[in-house]
């Protein structure tokens, strides 16, 4: 398909898809895109895709909410979009949760990831934490999921979190009923981890999303 010039208002659009997606891994929806660029209506951004659909630019996936893809032929390198941090938050991906070792230290962030805001309380000092095992296949959370996580000392009941046992780190379900402290899998596989040695045991935050990747 032969590609036709974009205007400047394409481009721009094109321009932040592109780094968007380098920077989050995956590409914004319609409303991110248009809280971008001031534009009020969904329908609106969907007709500069459209556009750049028509001119060879873009692939668009469905109705997938974040079904945009660029042609790979199209990439380039333009000027930098600032893409304001009103309107995503920066979250560091922690790569291990070390006993006696600060969460948020430099030496356990192995990189970061893009999330709007409105998905997040802006009184939580967010991290993000590789998932291993497939313990919880059952809530929806797998194998090199990123579980999104919002620091905190205590749970209630049925909440999924972020735990410590000795140096280990486990996502689990919450149970504490007559001063026992169940983790619960979600997975017939797996049986509860009863904490057996509280001294040992501390909770590392509460897991609010999960991000994941289809190759």
């Amino acid at each position: 398909m032969e590609k036709k010039q974009l205007t400047d208002r394409q481009e721009k659009i094109l321009s932040f898809i592109q780094q968007f997606q380098q920077e989050s891994g995956y590409p914004p929806t319609l409303r991110e895109i248009g809280k971008h660029f001031g534009i009020s209506s969904t329908f609106g951004v969907k007709r500069h895709l459209d556009a750049l659909v028509k001119k060879g630019y873009l692939n668009i996936l469905g109705n997938a909410s974040r079904g945009i893809s660029i042609n790979k032929d199209e990439l380039f390198n333009p000027e930098p979009i600032n893409i304001s941090e009103k309107e995503s938050n920066k979250i560091p991906i922690i790569g291990r949760v070390a006993a006696g070792s600060p969460i948020l230290a430099e030496e356990n962030i192995e990189g970061s990831v893009l999330i709007d805001q409105t998905f997040l309380k802006k009184s939580d000092n967010y991290f993000a934490l590789k998932v291993k095992g497939d313990s919880m296949i059952d809530a929806g959370i797998f194998d090199g999921d990123l579980v999104i996580v919002s620091p905190q000392v205590y749970a209630n009941n049925g909440d999924i979190i972020v735990a410590r046992i000795s140096d280990e780190v486990t996502v689990k379900i919450y149970e504490f009923k007559n001063q026992v402290v169940k983790l619960i899998p979600q997975n017939k596989d797996y049986k509860p981890i009863v904490v057996e040695n509280k001294e040992e045991f501390s909770i590392v935050g509460k897991v609010t999303g999960v991000l994941r990747w289809l190759n």
